[in-house]
């Protein structure tokens, strides 16, 4: 079992206030590694460390492969013209790919996600549930290793929490390493291990 993401020892502060201490994790290729504990538990703090958004004031954290960051509610702002498509073409800036393969990678992670119908739709005209697995597209459309997720799945329909689950099922079964902050007890069913924080503290 490959390790593509590991954190040792890591701390976090705001403002001189602990909001992780020395939490341990490990994300394993082809495992879901569910993040979970009560509100203010540290959950989101450690997601944005582990995915190099926030740098820990102590610890260390190892990545073995490229990261893709999929927020709860992605803002953007109206005014902005963006569809299903270009939202997805956006994980492969920076590829050293040609224009052609790019394409290619979008046309395979919109259809991963059952979204290919929608390609030319307005980002702003999805669904809850439509504009988050756009964004996990994003992601596999970018071919990232490591896919790190909070909440993605908050506020939707039972029927879109589940497609999120098949979705991130498939992806992890292709060898990717997942992270999920979830709340839901129905995701941790279909979760390989678990990271549970409270008080920024992990627990068994």
């Amino acid at each position: 079992m490959t390790t593509l993401l590991r954190a040792t020892g890591v701390c976090c502060s705001y403002a001189g206030a602990e909001v992780l201490h020395r939490v341990d994790a490990e994300l394993p290729a082809g495992e879901i590694t569910a993040i979970i504990g009560s509100n203010g538990a540290g959950k989101s703090t450690l997601v944005e460390v582990l995915a190099g958004v926030r740098q820990p004031t102590d610890g260390h954290v190892e990545r073995h492969g490229d990261i893709a960051l999929v927020v709860q509610r992605a803002q953007v702002p109206q005014t902005l013209p963006m569809t299903v498509r270009d939202t997805v073409a956006m994980g492969t800036w920076g590829m050293r790919v040609g224009r052609r393969k790019a394409a290619q990678a979008v046309d395979v992670a919109l259809d991963r996600v059952g979204m290919s119908d929608l390609a030319g739709r307005s980002l702003h005209a999805l669904s809850g549930g439509q504009r988050q697995r756009a964004l996990v597209a994003q992601g596999i459309a970018r071919d990232a290793q490591i896919l790190l997720l909070d909440e993605p799945a908050a506020g939707l329909d039972a029927a879109s929490r589940e497609r999120m689950r098949e979705i991130l099922a498939v992806e992890a079964s292709a060898g990717r390493a997942i992270g999920w902050v979830t709340h839901d007890d129905e995701d941790l069913a279909v979760a390989d291990r678990i990271v549970h924080l409270a008080r920024g503290r992990r627990v068994a």
